[in-house]
């Protein structure tokens, strides 16, 4: 029972243990810029025009509203975004990056490229291909899970 119990989370453990270790090359990238991994994948998702509502950023990264509140409100003091009124709904506010914000999100962009490239170097192109189809596959299938309420 214990073996079929390790191989059946094996794969969950795996996973897990990369995306600790992908997370923390993230954060040695990102503190070059002064930024932590929620405040640049927040900056990702904005534009200097339309920017997005924190509802819309909630929703997109998955974060409640007081922590998107939060990290907006330390972009905003580092004057990477501002806020702006919503010209759809006086009550609330958009989020736009600001030129400097622009910048900075530029940079980090592409350090953070060459970073992830050197890191998954480790692969040929054959597996490469296959991880990405593995794991596009795996994506599919969590989200009809979660959907179907699991």
């Amino acid at each position: 029972m214990q073996t079929e119990l390790s191989t059946t989370i094996l794969p969950y453990r795996m996973i897990h243990d990369l995306y600790v270790l992908l997370d923390d090359g993230d954060q040695r990238v990102f503190r070059a810029f002064d930024l932590s991994t929620s405040q640049y994948a927040v900056l990702v998702l904005l534009d200097n025009e339309q920017g997005k509502r924190l509802t819309d950023l909630s929703a997109q990264l998955l974060f409640d509203k007081s922590t998107i509140t939060r990290i907006v409100d330390r972009l905003e003091q580092s004057e990477l975004v501002r806020r702006i009124a919503d010209p759809d709904d006086r009550r609330a506010q958009r989020v736009v990056l600001t030129p400097t914000g622009a910048i900075r999100r530029a940079r980090a962009q592409a350090a953070h490229l060459e970073s992830v490239e050197q890191r998954l170097a480790v692969l040929d192109e054959l597996e490469h291909d296959q991880l990405v189809a593995l794991l596009a596959k795996l994506r599919v299938g969590l989200r009809v899970h979660l959907a179907d309420g699991g």
